[in-house]
């Protein structure tokens, strides 16, 4: 095992061309796609390779309840540096675990609140809250997926903007959005060195509902005033309503993007250009990362096997 049991934590590093890359070159589907299954794997294989050596440092904490084998030299040797890593390992997977399951916590609340607030609403498909608060969001879940919107948003554009809205909104529910984007944030509460990728989704996620809008009413022209409005009248919204249960993203960039070309839809980009290096620099870091952190598993169950008696 050796020093390769740290390498899918540093690993995530490779991850970092891409993801700024992707958000300008590929399609926000693919983009948002990618990015999400590079992050998951990497934070996985991460947290698998922190509880190894926390087995380690937690051998050699006095009156343990594991078995005298697990603290053998074979075992403590497994893990280089032994003495700091393995004891430094304890706190950082109880912080791991802990910010995961928070923000798990987090997530699973702000949607138990949402439906609460639309209990005493009609069933359908569009919610509107009569409310002076301009703010609208895709809410998942429950008896059917809803859009929610407020009166003061809606008031504020025009009939067009309006379908373009409700269009965005759809392509939220329709792309399964909260999934990506909950993966992402999870992933980088596992590895700080994955925060650029939570970045980089929680902007073509939302791309992905621009271009799905723009296709849905024909015009995307349409669908970038309508963000800029919506952004204009939300502006100062405060955080603690529901508007905070999504993120916009960079509503400008967003905007230049739709006034331009629509994205050309390329499954995978060709490895002699320089977003192609960046998304296979990422597919072999998680394939490493993913191999490294297997074979450490698999190396650690075999000593603890032969140093633990039967």
């Amino acid at each position: 095992m050796g020093v390769f049991v740290f390498l899918p934590l540093v690993l995530p590093l490779t991850a970092w061309p891409i993801a700024r890359l992707a958000e300008q070159h590929l399609h926000p589907r693919t983009a948002t796609r990618l990015l999400t299954a590079v992050a998951a794997t990497m934070a996985v294989c991460s947290t698998v390779c922190l509880g190894l050596v926390m087995v380690v440092g937690t051998a050699q904490l006095p009156g343990n309840p594991l078995p005298d084998g697990w603290s053998d030299p074979e075992v403590r040797e497994a893990v280089p540096y032994d003495e700091v890593a393995g004891k430094a390992a304890i706190p950082a997977l109880c912080a791991v675990l802990m910010a995961c399951g928070r923000t798990f916590w987090r997530h699973a609340r702000v949607r138990r609140r949402a439906h609460r607030a639309l209990a005493g609403l009609r069933d359908a498909e569009v919610a509107v809250l009569p409310d002076d608060v301009p703010y609208a969001y895709a809410l998942p879940g429950g008896r059917r997926d809803r859009v929610v919107v407020t009166t003061a948003l809606l008031d504020c554009l025009e009939p067009a903007e309006r379908r373009a809205l409700f269009a965005h909104e759809r392509a939220h529910l329709a792309g399964r959005h909260h999934r990506f984007l909950l993966a992402v944030q999870l992933a980088a509460r596992a590895n700080p060195f994955l925060r650029p990728l939570r970045t980089a989704v929680a902007y073509t996620a939302e791309r992905w509902a621009d271009e799905d809008a723009a296709r849905a009413v024909g015009s995307r022209r349409t669908v970038a005033y309508a963000i800029g409005r919506a952004a204009l009248a939300s502006r100062g919204t405060p955080v603690v309503t529901l508007a905070g249960f999504a993120a916009t993203g960079p509503v400008p960039r967003r905007v230049a993007a739709l006034l331009g070309p629509a994205p050309a839809v390329r499954r995978w980009p060709s490895v002699f250009t320089s977003v192609g290096l960046a998304t296979w620099g990422a597919a072999v870091g998680a394939a490493v990362s993913a191999m490294s952190s297997a074979n450490s598993a698999v190396t650690m169950v075999l000593i603890l096997h032969a140093a633990t008696p039967l």
